[in-house]
């Protein structure tokens, strides 16, 4: 997770994926992706026009370093020129929580109504009482869920938190992939990689 800060974040993410991100409105996210010279998906990103002056950006966590390495060879680029971009990388950890029962979950252990919390949107808020989280709508199963950002200190105390409640389960990976899978979604490093555009791998919708 990295926050971009600066008069000319908006330029500097635009120059690294092919989103719109000008046209996100304060506190809107896109799925947008990270692509290379010869237009290879470098990574799929999910980038949040927050409301607190900074962009919010999610990698995969296993191209999390490659990303680091170009968003800070470009910072670098545009820094030289006089540009006003800088990084910040987070080591907040990431919970997702997903299903049908997601938002009355969700709900007990929020002051924010998750009603008016639309997808692809988030908010900075407390949950169950963990402070300095932040809450996107979003998520990798075709289903309604979340995914909170989570100071790392206190990751294991919110997940305990939630898993307390009965209709709250863990799952793992193949336990996702199955769900992705149904809902059409593409996976970093199956369905695509450096050597697939998104004309090729049918996300040309995410052009702007």
């Amino acid at each position: 997770q990295t926050r971009v800060y600066g008069r000319d974040r908006v330029r500097f993410m635009e120059s690294l994926v092919v989103g719109d991100i000008a046209e996100l409105k304060p506190g809107q996210g896109t799925l947008t992706l990270l692509t290379n010279e010869k237009g290879g998906i470098t990574d799929d990103l999910i980038v949040t026009n927050t409301s607190e002056d900074h962009l919010y950006v999610v990698s995969n966590a296993g191209c999390a370093d490659k990303d680091l390495a170009i968003f800070r060879g470009r910072a670098e680029e545009l820094q030289a020129t006089g540009s006003d971009v800088h990084l910040e990388v987070s080591d907040n950890a990431l919970l997702a929580l997903q299903g049908p029962s997601m938002a009355r979950v969700l709900q007990a252990g929020l002051s924010d109504d998750l009603a008016k919390l639309s997808f692809m949107n988030s908010i900075s808020t407390t949950v169950f009482g963990v402070p300095g989280c932040r809450v996107t709508r979003c998520g990798y199963t075709g289903e309604d869920g979340v995914e909170i950002s989570v100071p790392a200190g206190q990751a294991v105390e919110l997940a305990e938190r939630l898993l307390d409640v009965p209709d709250v389960w863990l799952a793992g990976l193949a336990a996702r992939d199955s769900l992705r899978l149904e809902a059409g979604l593409c996976l970093y490093g199956n369905d695509i990689d450096e050597t697939v555009t998104p004309a090729e791998a049918g996300l040309m919708w995410t052009l702007g």
